[in-house]
């Protein structure tokens, strides 16, 4: 957070500077970048807080929301550099020199040092690959717009800017459209994307003395935390405590799920 306010305070020094507009426009981009990483820090907090009689799963739902709205804020953004860039298409604009192009060369070190920060965790908990998706995508505008200057200074193509936004454009919301489906699928309690239900519930199935299971529900609590829980019709006698830990063992061991409440 503080690397990336650095860096819009660069941005908006050297926009004021050499009067560039479009600089100061991804200053105003790249602060939506930092409140999106805000946000994640927020969810991540919020989510560690203990449960309380009040709220007996605690806040770990905010995890799963602060990806949601990241998706959102960074839909909307790529739409803004689309509207953009279909305005310009239709009207150049000069580019403004150089030193555009050596700010967002900053751009794309700083964004990509944020991004990587992010690497390891953003296959397993879906809001820090929020964060992850929010600064790989400022790195590849700011890529487009080094490459696209370069090449208008050079050969004088004024089109080339307003067509690689379009095209990073595209590819950022390919990436993000799966991030919002993802989200919305967990805040609406959808069994997370990397279990499957008729899995858990032929391992439930194998346990020692289950004739059948009904009544499985499979859902998020966090983007790190999964739920179960389900009714097992034993005819036999009564389980002990060793078949319940051993039911846990399994779903924890398997499915990463840790919260289990089994009905028999």
């Amino acid at each position: 957070i503080a690397l990336n306010l650095g860096f819009v305070g660069v941005e908006a020094y050297y926009g004021w500077r050499v009067g560039s507009l479009a600089l100061l426009a991804d200053a105003g981009h790249n602060l939506r970048a930092v409140a999106g990483l805000v946000l994640a820090w927020g969810g991540a907090l919020a989510g560690r807080l203990r449960p309380d009689a009040r709220h007996t799963y605690g806040w770990q739902r905010a995890t799963i929301l602060a990806a949601f709205v990241n998706a959102l804020l960074l839909l909307v953004a790529m739409g803004a550099l689309a509207w953009e860039a279909v305005q310009r298409l239709s009207s150049p604009v000069a580019v403004e020199g150089w030193t555009i192009v050596a700010v967002a060369g900053v751009g794309i070190v700083v964004n990509t040092a944020t991004a990587l920060l992010f690497l390891r965790g953003r296959h397993t908990d879906l809001n820090i690959r929020g964060a992850f998706l929010h600064m790989a995508a400022d790195a590849l505008v700011a890529l487009g717009v080094v490459v696209a200057g370069a090449l208008t200074l050079a050969f004088g193509w004024g089109w080339l800017d307003p067509v690689t936004s379009l095209v990073i454009a595209a590819v950022v919301v390919v990436g993000t459209w799966s991030l919002l489906r993802q989200s919305l699928h967990l805040l609406f309690d959808g069994v997370p994307e990397d279990i499957a239900l008729t899995e858990v519930e032929a391992e439930l199935a194998a346990l020692p003395g289950v004739a059948r299971v009904s009544d499985l529900h499979v859902w998020a609590t966090g983007t790190t935390r999964t739920a179960l829980t389900a009714h097992l019709v034993v005819p036999g006698p009564a389980p002990d405590d060793a078949f319940y830990r051993e039911a846990s063992r399994r779903l924890h061991e398997r499915f990463g799920i840790a919260h289990v409440t089994l009905q028999v």
